[in-house]
């Protein structure tokens, strides 16, 4: 027997190996943060994780801007309900079940909630108990414990007392509008790559992988059946998966080691997110509310920073007026695209065709227009090239890009929201290009400071 193989064989040994494997399977556990209680007498102690929570997204500050923006125009709340929104991706496992979540309704019934007291939630989803209550009602079944007066039939005097809940009808509320839609995209692998490299059979590897969802909406008018707005959003996925692995004899004895890490964000908390945006968006239209520069604060903060309540304020409806500070100013989305008549400084702000991200020398313009607006009002102007040719609705949403980008680098180097403006835009019906020096566009203008 050689020495190398009497030495592996060694009981000692052995149980050191063992030791360090279990000691190795220990320490993975003890990463999870698990801890145990005992509930009961005579009870084994239980695991106990982490404690309930919010169940928060990244739109959940979006979703409070918008709340501030649609309650500030002090109107009757609109009453929407939530119809089916079904998984209509038809993506199902034996072992797992269905991939994506059943419960696309409930996750748009909880983005209205969260809007607060912006919109009123009519239950339209599952009303199998209040329709089993008022057939009760209609029988004389449902009371309350207590005695009510009912008149009696026609032309006879009086009223007698009943032990039933008298019912007149006209009690439900009526809605106005309701959202219907489902997920309809489930893409698995779009995009993969790794390494995995052995040499006797020990070695590393690592591997990425891409998938995406995407959901569609609308929003219908409740009385008319006519669809107010549609939306369609798509959303990626990138998870990882990372190891090490060990296949080999030492000695007489066979290891088989494998450490490995894998992560991904979690799909259907994905999911959410994206039917809370496109909520956002219905919710936006019926209101007349733009939820564009609220969708810009997505983040994973749980309270609403003041510029963003600063920014609810200050959001565009469709044909809302300028405010007070600009009346001097040409009007609000008026048809000149001049220069105004003040002594401001203007600085121009790129951007690529077809872009809401600014060009690359946007950064340095932006942090020359702050230090020129800590001494007075700057006109900022945003331009694009006059070879930048759209249709009017289109150009609309991407200057509500381009305006909420801009806004967002401000607000980002201590700009507070009251301080930017903006002066003018073209209106949705403006098909002209709107030439300012050669080969640019003005696309819109805006005022920081004074």
């Amino acid at each position: 027997m050689r020495c190398g193989e009497h030495y592996a064989g060694t009981p000692s040994w052995r149980a050191s190996r063992v030791a360090a494997v279990t000691f190795l399977a220990a320490g993975l556990t003890g990463c999870v943060g698990l801890h145990q209680s005992r509930l009961g007498p005579g009870e084994q102690p239980t695991l106990i994780g982490p404690a309930v929570r919010d169940n928060r997204t990244p739109m959940d500050t979006p979703l409070a801007c918008l709340a501030s923006a649609i309650a500030s125009r002090h109107a009757r709340p609109p009453v929407i309900a939530v119809g089916d929104v079904r998984d209509y991706t038809g993506k199902y496992s034996v072992n797992e079940g269905t991939a994506i979540t059943q419960g696309g309704a409930l996750m748009v019934s909880s983005a209205l909630g969260k809007l607060g007291d912006a919109v009123a939630l009519a239950e339209r989803f599952d009303p199998t108990i209040a329709e089993r209550e008022l057939g009760y009602t209609d029988r004389r079944q449902l009371g309350d414990g207590t005695a009510h007066d009912v008149a009696g039939p026609a032309g006879t005097a009086g009223a007698s007392k009943v032990p039933w809940l008298p019912y007149y009808g006209g009690t439900i509320a009526a809605s106005d509008y309701y959202i219907v839609g489902g997920i309809t995209e489930l893409n698995y692998d779009i995009r993969s790559g790794g390494i995995d490299a052995q040499v006797n059979q020990v070695g590393p590897k690592a591997r990425t992988f891409t998938q995406s969802v995407a959901i569609d909406l609308r929003i219908v008018d409740t009385r008319s059946l006519l669809v107010v707005k549609t939306v369609s959003l798509t959303k990626q996925f990138t998870g990882y998966e990372v190891g090490f692995d060990i296949f080999r004899f030492f000695g007489s004895s066979l290891f088989d080691v494998n450490v490995a890490a894998k992560g991904q964000e979690p799909l259907q908390l994905g999911i959410r997110t994206a039917l809370e945006e496109a909520t956002m968006r219905l919710v936006g239209a019926v209101t007349r509310v733009d939820p564009t520069d609220c969708i810009a604060f997505r983040s994973w903060s749980n309270s609403v920073p003041p510029a963003v309540a600063a920014t609810a304020a200050n959001v565009r409806s469709p044909g809302r007026p300028a405010p007070a500070a600009v009346v001097a100013s040409p009007a609000f989305n008026g048809r000149s695209a001049g220069t105004e008549a003040t002594s401001a400084p203007v600085i121009q702000i790129p951007f690529d065709e077809q872009s809401a991200e600014p060009s690359g020398t946007t950064n340095a313009l932006i942090d020359q227009s702050i230090a020129a607006a800590s001494r007075r009002a700057v006109v900022v102007t945003l331009v694009a090239r006059d070879t930048e040719t759209t249709d009017p609705h289109r150009r609309e949403a991407l200057t509500d890009r381009r305006i909420a980008a801009l806004s967002a680098a401000l607000l980002s180097r201590g700009i507070k929201a009251r301080a930017i403006t903006t002066l003018w835009r073209p209106t949705a019906t403006d098909n002209a290009v709107h030439r300012i020096g050669a080969g640019l566009q003005n696309v819109a203008r805006l005022r920081i400071g004074g």
